[in-house]
């Protein structure tokens, strides 16, 4: 700056005097309006002059009525669903659906019917992907396909056990394992692997920690309670209502405390497949199993407090092993593989026969420690329980009364429902 006689400083001067100091000069843009430095002398003789930038005049008057610039936004970041069971909802974080997404012809389909409802369903099968497709696809063939077998039925069951991605497809599973049930036991002869495959199916679902099936719950038990208290079961009906009691009373478990009426609503339905006139044998095994399945007080509430047990006829053997699982529920039976028959109290034997009739009597009187340990039990009066206080045997007994004044009850077969369940869930 000096050598041209200048008074400006510009990046250029900075530059070679960096480069001539062999120091890397400074990289980026050179501005076309330079900074105006001004010169100011100092009054100290010997000292070199000072350069500075002189601070700019600012009109208030016109910086008032110019156009104000506002600055961007700083970076940030927030939170918004990705999906919501399996839906991406529109919102304007998410991309926009793709045009044209294949609907889910895999899923079996009903008669479309007109109205709300039909839009609804539509809606529902636009959101499966075609990954979601193939994997239903695939899935119900391994389960009830030409093909199938125990291998593939397995791991298609272990993959409804575990994986996490199979919400969108739950609604479509519960209505197949649904129509499964009530196509094979309204067939003149029900095929024991359709039922249970549906009811594997259905408890796979409910065991499945990544799975949201409380809206389903509805949906779920209906065929669940229609295998335990149907009429007639094909050869292994016993198991089959094993297995369906146990998984109704998981249901229970698990969501009973979510809904606290769904418990007693379950009870007074089996209340009154076990107490209602004109039941069959089946049906009254089934309202026995399940009976136990939810626990002491429920057996004592259907087969002492209402008398059902007077109703349980022994003469099928599935029904006196259902009655004798029932009483060992309240109190349990020897382990011993002879159990030993010392005397017993003089008044034990009378009341058991009076209490559970002679036929189970006998069976009960063979082991004298459950004899004497279930004459205890049924002598000590029992609290009244949550299940007790919620009325379900009163509702039960109104239920089998409107019935009866309605005249219902025909031969054919209709899903088993529980009363109130789409106001519960």
């Amino acid at each position: 700056m000096r050598h041209a006689k200048r008074t400006t400083l510009t990046t250029g001067d900075i530059d070679n005097a960096l480069r001539v100091l062999n120091v890397e000069p400074l990289y980026g843009h050179h501005s076309a309006v330079h900074a105006p430095f001004r010169r100011a002398h100092v009054m100290v003789p010997g000292q070199a002059p000072v350069y500075f930038v002189e601070d700019a005049e600012v009109d208030f008057d016109r910086a008032l009525h110019e156009e104000k610039v506002f600055l961007p936004k700083p970076v940030s970041w927030t939170a918004h669903w990705l999906a919501i069971e399996g839906v991406q909802p529109l919102v304007p974080e998410n991309p926009p659906p793709a045009k044209g997404v294949a609907t889910s012809t895999a899923a079996p389909a009903r008669p479309t019917k007109a109205g709300p409802a039909a839009g609804k369903k539509a809606q529902a099968k636009t959101v499966l992907s075609r990954e979601l497709q193939l994997y239903y696809t695939r899935l119900t063939t391994s389960l009830l396909g030409a093909s199938s077998n125990d291998d593939k039925r397995a791991a298609a069951l272990a993959s409804l056990r575990a994986d996490a991605g199979l919400q969108a497809l739950l609604p479509f599973l519960v209505r197949w394992a649904g129509e499964r049930v009530q196509n094979t036991l309204k067939a003149a002869e029900p095929d024991a692997v359709q039922l249970q495959v549906a009811l594997d199916v259905l408890g796979a679902m409910l065991a499945n920690p990544g799975l949201f099936v409380e809206p389903y719950l509805h949906q779920m038990l209906p065929p669940l309670l229609s295998i335990l208290l149907t009429a007639t079961l094909p050869a292994g009906g016993s198991q089959l209502r094993t297995q369906a009691a146990q998984t109704v009373a998981r249901v229970i478990t698990a969501h009973g405390t979510t809904y606290p009426t769904l418990g007693p609503r379950i009870t007074k339905t089996l209340l009154v497949a076990l107490l209602a006139n004109g039941k069959t044998t089946g049906a009254r095994e089934g309202a026995v199993r399940g009976l136990t399945c939810l626990g002491r007080e429920a057996v004592r509430m259907g087969l002492f407090d209402a008398r059902g047990i007077a109703l349980c006829t022994p003469d099928s053997p599935s029904t006196v092993a259902a009655v004798l699982d029932a009483l060992r529920a309240l109190y349990p039976s020897s382990k011993a593989a002879a159990p030993q028959t010392p005397p017993l109290d003089s008044a034990d034997a009378p009341f058991l026969r009076e209490r559970l009739g002679e036929p189970y009597a006998s069976h009960v009187l063979q082991d004298a420690e459950w004899a004497t340990g279930l004459a205890k039990e049924l002598r000590t009066e029992a609290d009244r329980g949550a299940l007790a206080e919620s009325g379900a045997l009163e509702g039960a007994f109104a239920e089998m009364e409107r019935v009866a004044a309605t005249g219902g009850g025909g031969d054919e077969f209709e899903m088993v429902e529980v009363d109130g369940m789409e106001q519960i869930v």
